[in-house]
Formats: structure tokens, C-alpha cells, sequence
């Protein structure tokens, strides 16, 4: 059996496959990164331009209550299709109805979006470069886990070339 014959499990020899980098579960790694963001907020405060502020702040509780319903909205469909809603673990259904017609990640599209609003709702600065560094670590150490496990779903080769990874 070759190292791309074996299921992420056997190549950790027996470990769960999440183990390598999904130590902390994914949407805590956002609110980690704003809890870092709003502390050096704190620290060296960035303040935004007050002409703005009323709109941003508005626009800002619209984007957390989007990104809430369509993270919600993707868990629902793994909890109504019995599959596992932790990232790394094997699923036993392949979802591809509701929001993953549009994306192969709402959940995490649905995290970065309340944690932007958040950002715009509180008029904080800081929290966006650890957004960043977040969906750096969401796309090139929690993705890649999750896409080799979803490979034993003989349609997935197809639907990654219909759907996108993000938007």
C-alpha cells in the first residue's frame, strides 16, 4: 500500500488525521485571533475615521449576522446529514446541498465574516491583520487535512471542479 492508498489515519499511524494541526478547534482559532487583534487594539489603538464610523458600524452587525447564519446554516447540513461537523475527523456523508452548491467552505466563509463584522461593528483595527494570518491557517493546514479525507468520495474530484474552495 502506497502513502496515497492509505486513509490519513494510517499515514499517522493510527492517530486521528486531525492531529497535526487542528489541536485547537477551527472556530476558536477566530476568536483567538480577535481576542489577539482587539488586545493590541488595546495596546496601540488605531482609531477609524469618525465620518464613517455610524456606516461601518452598521454594515459591520449586517456581515456578523450573515457570516452567523451561513456558518450555522453549513453545520445544520452536517448535522441533518449525520456527518461529522469536526474538521480532520472521516465523514460518512458527502454534503454538497445548501451552501455547499455555492462553496466547499461556508463554515469557515461564515466565520471570517462575523469576525469582520465584529471588526466594523466595533470600530477596531487590529483584528484584521490576524484575520489574515487566520485564513492563512484555516487554507493551507485545516483545508488540506479535510480534502484528503473527503478523496475516498469517488464524486469529489468532480465537485471540487464545480464548486469553488471559497467564493
Amino acid at each position: 500500500m502506497t502513502l496515497n492508498e492509505m486513509t490519513p489515519n494510517e499515514q499517522l499511524g493510527g492517530r486521528p488525521a486531525r492531529e497535526p494541526f487542528l489541536h485547537i478547534p477551527v472556530p476558536w482559532v477566530f476568536v483567538l485571533g480577535y481576542l489577539v487583534g482587539a488586545g493590541l487594539q488595546m495596546l496601540v489603538p488605531v482609531h477609524v475615521n469618525s465620518s464613517a464610523s455610524y456606516t461601518l458600524q452598521v454594515a459591520g452587525g449586517v456581515t456578523v449576522l450573515v457570516g452567523i447564519a451561513l456558518a450555522t446554516w453549513g453545520w445544520s447540513m452536517f448535522k441533518r446529514a449525520g456527518t461529522s461537523r469536526v474538521p480532520g475527523e472521516t465523514s460518512i456523508v458527502f454534503v454538497t446541498s445548501g451552501p455547499y452548491r455555492f462553496t466547499r467552505n461556508p463554515m469557515y466563509i461564515g466565520l471570517a465574516l462575523a469576525y469582520l463584522g465584529e471588526e466594523g461593528a466595533l470600530l477596531q483595527v487590529w483584528p484584521l491583520p490576524l484575520l489574515v494570518l487566520v485564513l492563512a491557517y484555516v487554507n493551507w493546514c485545516v483545508v488540506p487535512v479535510e480534502e484528503a479525507s473527503l478523496k475516498a468520495f469517488r464524486e469529489y474530484g468532480d465537485y471540487c471542479s464545480r464548486v469553488r474552495r471559497w467564493l
